[in-house]
């Protein structure tokens, strides 16, 4: 994500980013091999959204991997979600901002349309929309009198798009089910799940939150049927097994969770998610990873978890598709050599793009993240991955 970048393969890329020829539903998971890097572009670490205010007055001076703060306006970072728009244009959502509800006030929330270059090797930022409340349906006090939402209010860390072109987003300070139109604005009251508290939650008044700091609804997943919603919590709820995560069901017809929730079991307790999507009705894409960047990453890896549980033990079923630290890279796409490595803290965005071909990318903690190079600032990059074997998927999954 920090360098600014490099050539994509031009017809591997062109073909990654067509109308996805899939195969068929219903086989039996394969034996995935090592991924194969297709494609390669890059967002440089200082991009700004034009004409945009001021941000990072609340993070100090820094300077921060070689950057000093505040910034004179808005950086397009953190890309935490992502939308298929299905024309080469992808729909990217950044976080809170920089970490945290106390420094984070300054920074505008915002969905980002971006284009990954074929020619260049580059992300073009085509514009985007910030969110906001006009319509006052947020219940709680908002940092800005004009309900311009910024990431003091929220930490949206998930999206997808509905039949009808609006928006659900996933947060973790809530955890809260956020619903925007096309322009950003919210539509219906957040959303609560039951019995799950963050430490920021604003109705906490004193109790004893139930889930750990920025670790609610990290993934969120629109069923391949269009009439659920399946949110990942990113952290254990206090009581439930260390290292098991909520996946719980959400009726978009009734707006309520129906009761149902699968389980999803991390290799380890150190360890979180970054991004879920559906792969047909029973399979999910899961990017699971730990904490380390750089040299000091040993685990960024992609899983299909399996909601039959066919071995009995409670928890979906996982089978590897993608080791992100042990890709191939015989065409030294990227300027990389033969094992590309994708050595970010934080890998938080998955999409298919066909029944092989996924596309994977971080999302920088700008500026505080260098996975990249050691004291640089991490651009936002953008991968494709070829699996050695078809997923299989539901047609449904690529709309």
């Amino acid at each position: 994500m920090r360098r600014p970048s490099i050539l994509l393969s031009a017809a591997v890329l062109t073909m990654a980013l067509a109308s996805p020829a899939v195969a068929g539903n219903g086989s039996a998971d394969g034996d995935f091999g090592r991924a194969t890097l297709t494609g390669f572009a890059s967002l440089p670490a200082e991009t700004f959204v034009p004409d945009s205010e001021p941000s990072g007055a609340l993070i100090g001076a820094g300077p921060f991997n070689g950057i000093a703060a505040p910034f004179a306006g808005q950086p397009v970072q953190g890309f935490s979600g992502i939308v298929n728009r299905h024309d080469g244009t992808f729909d990217v959502l950044s976080d809170n901002g920089y970490g945290s509800k106390a420094n984070s006030a300054d920074f505008l929330l915002r969905v980002h349309r971006i284009k990954p270059d074929v020619q260049t090797g580059k992300v073009r930022v085509l514009g985007g929309f910030d969110l906001s409340d006009p319509y006052r349906k947020v219940p709680f006090a908002l940092t800005r009198p004009d309900r311009v939402l910024t990431g003091a209010d929220f930490d949206v860390e998930s999206i997808v798009r509905v039949a009808d072109g609006t928006y659900w987003m996933g947060d973790e300070f809530g955890p809260f089910l956020l619903h925007f139109d096309a322009k950003g604005r919210l539509l219906e009251a957040p959303i609560a799940l039951d019995g799950v508290r963050a430490p920021e939650n604003p109705y906490l008044d004193g109790g004893r939150p139930t889930i750990g700091g920025s670790k609610g609804f990290e993934g969120l997943v629109r069923s391949v049927d269009g009439r659920r919603l399946y949110p990942l919590l990113e952290g254990t709820v206090t009581g439930d097994t260390p290292g098991d995560l909520r996946f719980s069901e959400f009726d978009l017809r009734q707006r309520a969770y129906t009761g149902k929730r699968f389980v999803y079991r991390l290799e380890s307790t150190a360890h979180a998610i970054g991004d879920a999507i559906a792969v047909d009705r029973h399979r999910f894409l899961v990017i699971e990873r730990d904490g380390g960047q750089g040299d000091a990453a040993q685990f960024k890896r992609l899983y299909l978890a399996d909601t039959r549980d066919r071995d009995h033990d409670g928890v979906m079923d996982k089978t590897q598709v993608a080791d992100l630290l042990d890709i191939a890279n015989p065409k030294g796409l990227g300027g990389f050599g033969e094992t590309f490595r994708f050595p970010f803290v934080t890998i938080e965005d998955v999409v298919l793009l066909d029944d092989r071909t996924l596309a994977v990318l971080n999302d920088n903690n700008f500026p505080f993240s260098s996975g990249r190079t050691p004291g640089q600032a991490d651009n936002n990059e953008f991968i494709t991955i070829r699996l050695t074997d078809r997923l299989h998927a539901d047609r449904r999954a690529f709309r």
